[in-house]
């Protein structure tokens, strides 16, 4: 069997008591299926600290884990983003595994994602596509409205999130994707960097509740749909214009029948021209607006990632 060396990239804010089991199931995953790993733990502002909930002992997967204490709370995505320059910028290795620390993203599918990735060589980002979720009914339902939405608003199709494995080729690529600030799966998809998906099961959450709530999901949702802004501006566009042939038909009957109908047409041709005169002045709001957005990179993980990294440490393992 071919041993596989990777690091596996893990946000956290405040779930310490989860990542300690969760790192031990990665480990005896790992270990099965002869896989080396070092861990970055990315400490997101975590108002508790790990000492003393953070136990990890008697690794025999993992060598080391590094903790990177941010400078504030990001959130998971913009962890994820200075997480992934960091290790592009420090460190060589073969792969990188992007997973969450609350167990959703089952340690059992990391064999799957390594196996996928040198089956395409390692030239690909493999993504897990779930098949089944975890969660309520509602959250499912509002969960098929965004990604409808997703596909109405942007022309792509989204079904995958942060559990994911990345060689490093694709890495270099990926620190130079400003959207990733943002969003990390929908920053890829819009650089066009090539990526797989394998089906994989969503799991539970291993311990306490979650942190995201109804309105983390909705932000979380939007955050993807804007990095197409430009995307969605040219179809508003469009749509603009089309209601200002609209509201030019509209007057130019109102004129032929203006003698037949005098008493409303001087207000519906009064208002299709104002309704005119506003599309005017959104079409050419959207036009600058695009234009100034597909310039801007205002976050350049490669660029700025080391403006908030405030400390970086080891955990001490001991080893089998």
């Amino acid at each position: 069997m071919y041993s596989y060396s990777i690091i596996i990239v893990i946000p956290v804010f405040n779930d310490w008591e989860s990542l300690s089991i969760l790192v031990m199931k990665i480990d005896e995953i790992l270990y099965s299926e002869n896989i080396n790993a070092d861990i970055y733990l990315l400490n997101d502002g975590s108002t508790i600290s790990f000492q003393g909930i953070l136990k990890i002992s008697d690794t025999k997967a993992i060598n080391q884990i590094y903790i990177l204490d941010l400078t504030r709370n990001l959130g998971h995505q913009r962890a994820i983003a200075v997480g992934l320059a960091y290790i592009e910028a420090n460190i060589d290795c073969q792969a990188i595994v992007v997973m969450d620390s609350d167990g959703e993203d089952d340690p059992r599918d990391i064999p799957k994602l390594v196996s996928k990735c040198s089956e395409e060589k390692f030239s690909k980002i493999v993504f897990a596509r779930r098949t089944q979720r975890s969660e309520t009914l509602l959250f499912r339902l509002f969960y098929k409205i965004y990604k409808s939405l997703f596909i109405l608003l942007t022309g792509e199709q989204i079904e995958m999130g942060n559990f994911s494995i990345i060689p490093f080729d694709s890495l270099r690529r990926i620190v130079v994707v400003s959207e990733i600030w943002n969003h990390y799966a929908a920053g890829i998809l819009k650089a066009r960097i090539p990526f797989v998906t394998v089906p994989c099961k969503r799991s539970s959450r291993i311990t306490g509740r979650s942190k995201m709530n109804f309105v983390s999901l909705i932000m979380h949702g939007l955050s993807a749909i804007s990095i197409y802004g430009d995307v969605i501006g040219v179809k508003a566009l469009l749509l603009a214009i089309l209601l200002m042939l609209l509201s030019m038909i509209i007057i130019i009957v109102v004129y032929i029948v203006r003698v037949a109908v005098p008493n409303w047409a001087p207000y519906v041709a009064g208002l299709s021209f104002i309704i005119f005169l506003q599309l005017i002045t959104i079409s050419f709001s959207f036009i600058f607006l695009i234009l100034n957005g597909r310039n801007n990179f205002v976050f350049l993980p490669k660029r700025d990632f080391h403006y908030f990294i405030l400390k970086i440490h080891q955990f001490l393992l001991s080893h089998k």
